[in-house]
Order: C-alpha cells, then structure tokens, then sequence
C-alpha cells in the first residue's frame, strides 16, 4: 500500500517538476486563493464573534429596538459563510480541472500550455458541478438516516425510562459512535470515488456515472486509495488546524506584543497557505496519475500506451537538467 503511494507521488511529482512554471501558475490562478480562505477563514469566525461591533445608540432608541450583539454576529458568520462555500467550490472545481487536464497531457508528454488547461477548467465546471451535487446528496441522506436513527435511540432509551440529555454521557457516547460510523462510511466511499473527478474531466461523463465509473476501475487498487486519502487528509488538517491555533493569539491594539503577535499571526499564515496549495496540486496530481494506472492495471491503457511509448523512454518537455520520464506497465495474463 505504501509503495502504491510512493509511486503514486513519484510519479506526480516528474509530472510536476517537468512543467513548473506551468503548475505555478495555475496554483497562484486557482490553488492559493483557495487555500488562504481556508486558513483565514478560522481567524475571521473567531474575530467576528469576540469583537461584535454595536450600532449607534440613536439609532437603537429611533428604532425601539434591543440590539442583540450574538443575532448580528449570527447573520453575519452564515453569510460569511455562504459567500466562502461558493468561492472556495468555484475556485476548487477550476483547479481540479485545469490541473487534472495538464496532468494527463504530460503523463503522455504531450505539450502543456497554460491556455489549454484554463479552457479546460472553464469546459469542465459545469460537469464538475453537476457531479458535485449528486455526492452532497448521497452525503446529506447517510448523515440524516444516521440523525434518524440517533433520533430513534434516544427515544427507545427515555421509554424504558433512561434519563437522556444533551449533557448525559450516554448522549455524548451515541454523538461519537454515530459520527465514526459516518466517517467510516464516507471514508470507504470516497476510496471508491478517488477517481471521479478525473473522469469528469478527462472522459467528459458527469452526474452519477463517473461513481460508478470510478468504483469499477478502482478494484485491486483500494489499499493504494485509501492512502492517498489519509496521507492528503491528514496533512492538510494539521496546517488547517495551527492556523486556527495561531489566530487565537491574534490581538486588537497598538501595543508592541500585540503587533508582534500578530506579524507571527500573518506569517504563519502564510507559509500554511503556501504548504497547503502545494499540497492541493500534489493532491489532484496524485488523483489523475492514479487515474492512468488504474487504466492500465485494467488493461484498458494497451493500444494507448503502445501508442504513446513506442520507444523504451519517451522524454517529457521537462525544463534543463531533468532527467527523461518513461512509464513501465506490466500485464499479468
């Protein structure tokens, strides 16, 4: 499984290196405004319900109204919240596809231009999307059958009279049981699902085929998912997870611990940022290079491969001083 990993990177990162400029630039487009959101948007929360500034007192006696500071902060945080889901899903699905298709073209070495793979991120949004939807619905019923049957247990335990409250630790025990088996589904899902979004993209299928798809050609290769997942997952929630960490010593003022709190606050922002858009392009390169393997382990990459590597090394556009880039596949039969 590890080794399926190793190579996995290893592969992704030839890939990579061979068109730097070229994935740089699509991870400052698409990647990094991403990625800082996701570790602002922590400190943003929190700022807003520490500091809730207060309307004009007039105003408040012109009104006959109380101002009630949490209502305020409420409205604002959910439509924070809003407008970071969209933007984050618009500039998420444009990286997915525009990287995905860079990636598959130089897995062939075919040339890599930097308009082609936009063109294609603006093609492949709408399908994106449309298989986006269909995963949040699958998601959203596992998570209500499960607030069901949490519902259901709850009111078997207060008919044989068992005293249940949100404080009670038969509640809490219930709430961690139930949300491991919701991780536990949705992890065994989407080591079936690592692939979708390359079908998307690089097959053109959308909607509830790609799953399908996906989990059929993922067979013999779920060891190899899984530890893609947990490698990916695991990272970018530790660098998701200190820059929540670090914006609780963030301060409002003037004095000079506070400035130097907040200098600390900023750059470790940053270098998180830069970590996890780095991350977030390995992520999908390592997805759509899995892709090909898969194929190939299928045996539906024969004729393409005999195609594409007809000599023994086919050398990538890679920049000065990198090394050629060949492909082995072998067939059991």
């Amino acid at each position: 499984m590890f080794l399926g990993l190793w190579l996995i990177l290893s592969g992704s990162k030839r890939i990579i290196n061979a068109h730097s400029r070229h994935f740089l630039a699509l991870s400052v487009l698409f990647l990094l405004p991403l990625c800082f959101s996701a570790t602002v948007y922590p400190s943003v929360i929190r700022l807003l319900s520490d500091h809730s500034a207060a309307p004009d007192s007039v105003s408040l006696l012109r009104s006959g109204r109380e101002y009630d500071p949490r209502a305020a902060t409420s409205e604002t945080v959910i439509l924070l919240s809003i407008a970071y889901t969209v933007v984050a899903t618009v500039f998420n699905l444009l990286a997915i596809g525009s990287i995905t298709y860079s990636v598959f073209q130089g897995f062939y070495g075919r040339p890599v231009k930097l308009l082609s793979a936009i063109k294609s991120g603006l093609a492949s949004f709408f399908p994106l999307l449309a298989t986006l939807i269909p995963v949040q619905i699958i998601m959203f019923w596992i998570l209500a059958i499960l607030g069901l049957l949490a519902f259901v247990l709850i009111r078997g335990f207060q008919f044989i009279g068992l005293e249940i409250n949100f404080s009670s630790p038969y509640f809490l025990a219930l709430c961690a049981v139930l949300a491991i088996v919701f991780v536990a589904i949705v992890i065994k899902l989407y080591v079936n699902w690592i692939l979708v979004w390359v079908i998307v993209v690089v097959e053109s299928k959308w909607g509830f085929t790609p799953l399908k798809r996906s989990k059929s050609l993922i067979k013999g290769m779920r060891g190899v998912s899984l530890s893609i997942i947990l490698f990916f997952v695991l990272i970018e929630s530790v660098l998701i997870w200190s820059s929540s960490m670090a914006s609780a010593t963030q301060q409002i003022g003037g004095s000079d611990t506070t400035r130097w709190r907040n200098a600390c606050f900023i750059i470790q922002t940053a270098i998180a940022s830069a970590f996890l858009t780095l991350l977030s392009l390995y992520n999908i390169a390592a997805n759509t290079v899995m892709y090909m393997y898969c194929k190939a382990i299928q045996g539906e990459l024969a004729f393409e491969i005999a195609e594409e590597f007809a000599r023994e090394y086919v050398s990538l556009p890679f920049d000065d001083g990198k090394v050629p880039h060949f492909v082995t596949v072998n067939y059991n039969v």
